[in-house]
């Protein structure tokens, strides 16, 4: 109940962040580490609890059960995924289902501050963190698609220096596949990653921030998608007003010992491993487009959704930008956000047109999960969709569903 909670969210924010261990961006990177609104079908009253270490003051969380049982109705899946945020100590997330252009679910959970107690809505904005890599390696892709940038091309040529054996190319970045022996394994590294910002403006002349704003954004007309504000040259791109934008931002939160929420800055960086920010709406607009052929090509496509192959052939999990794994004989595409009071996941099916975006203003939605290891399916959110969406009876040939935008 709203008494309750408030009293319990005043307490975490008194508790501070005494005891914390500093967050480390670079080990972050590389590591895997109810509903207010669900469209115009369902409307639910917005829970204002943040989680059950907060609600029942317990010292800390049980993971959430590995054993959930696959949701039938979109109601249960709603419960299942505001079950799990409760568990995880995520004061707020938002969260959508699109099969194609249509929205199947949208559901704006928990709070997006917590002394306010101002809800999430649909239209509330979470840093995306990681998901900015998808946005550039369309971008990436678009280049070499217009014969400016070669996959094979080495790195050296666009002014990157980078101490180690062999050569690295374009494809070992886009990839994750750049250390040690070229293209032999896969370490996620998104400081390597970030290194496309030279590429992309070496070729183009123009920053990544420039870059996405025009190819991506500005012809989707993703109105709640910029650069991080923290960043005043990347979000200048954006022509979007500063103050106004922030002032519908969720706030961000880790948690402490105790695995209570506690208020933490967001990053101030932008590059093309991470710092757009936007809604999980427009994320999903952004990938049903993709999809559809609005800005690649079906052959790279392809190209960006197949798995690297690293020494001896082994299948890699990683392909151009995506992670790609194999779930019960489907190929799912997806990846995870994972930074400082913020993460989020994307999980796509591109053979049946299915999406689904989930962003949260925490980093604890991929901080316990070995999700930069490849393992999607260690996400207790991703096999609640999995088991809802993808093999379960909610998949595109049972939906009911309502037009989007």
């Amino acid at each position: 109940m709203p008494g309750e909670a408030d009293e319990a969210m005043r307490h975490t924010l008194a508790a501070g962040v005494a005891g914390r261990k500093p967050f480390d961006r670079g080990d972050a990177l590389r590591r895997g580490a109810r509903v207010g609104y669900i469209g115009p079908m369902h409307a639910r009253v917005n829970r204002w609890w943040v989680g059950c270490a907060v609600t029942l003051g317990v010292a800390a969380c049980p993971l959430p059960s590995p054993a959930l049982a696959a949701a039938r109705t979109l109601e249960r899946f709603e419960s299942q995924l505001d079950r799990i945020r409760v568990k995880l100590a995520i004061p707020g997330m938002s969260a959508i289902v699109m099969q194609r252009q249509t929205v199947v679910w949208e559901g704006a959970l928990g709070l997006a501050d917590i002394p306010s107690r101002r809800p999430v809505t649909p239209a509330t904005k979470f840093h995306l963190a990681s998901l900015t890599k998808t946005f550039a390696s369309t971008i990436v892709l678009q280049l070499v698609e217009e014969g400016r940038v070669r996959l094979d091309d080495p790195i050296g040529e666009y002014g990157i220096r980078v101490p180690g054996p062999g050569v690295i190319r374009v494809r070992h970045l886009l990839s994750h596949t750049s250390e040690g022996v070229p293209g032999e394994q896969f370490r996620y590294n998104g400081d390597r990653f970030a290194l496309l910002d030279h590429v992309i403006r070496r070729t183009t002349r123009e920053p990544f921030a420039t870059r996405v704003m025009e190819r991506i954004v500005r012809p989707l007309a993703l109105d709640d998608t910029a650069p991080n504000p923290l960043d005043a040259a990347a979000f200048a791109a954006s022509g979007r007003d500063s103050a106004a934008y922030v002032a519908d931002m969720a706030s961000g939160y880790g948690v402490d010992k105790r695995n209570r929420p506690v208020p933490v800055a967001y990053p101030a960086s932008f590059s093309s491993a991470a710092g757009l920010v936007s809604t999980a709406r427009d994320v999903a607009r952004y990938s049903a487009a993709l999809d559809s052929g609005q800005f690649l090509s079906a052959a790279t496509r392809a190209l960006a959704y197949t798995p690297a192959r690293g020494a001896g052939d082994r299948v890699l999990p990683y392909g151009l930008g995506w992670f790609v794994s194999n779930v019960r004989g489907h190929t799912l595409v997806w990846h995870y956000g994972y930074w400082t009071g913020n993460s989020s996941l994307i999980i796509k099916e591109p053979d049946r047109g299915l999406t689904f975006v989930v962003l949260a203003n925490s980093d604890q939605l991929s901080a316990r999960f070995k999700l930069g290891t490849g393992d999607l399916m260690s996400s207790t959110v991703a096999r609640a969709f999995v088991d809802a969406f993808v093999t379960g009876s909610l998949g595109p040939r049972h939906l009911s569903t309502h037009e989007g935008p």
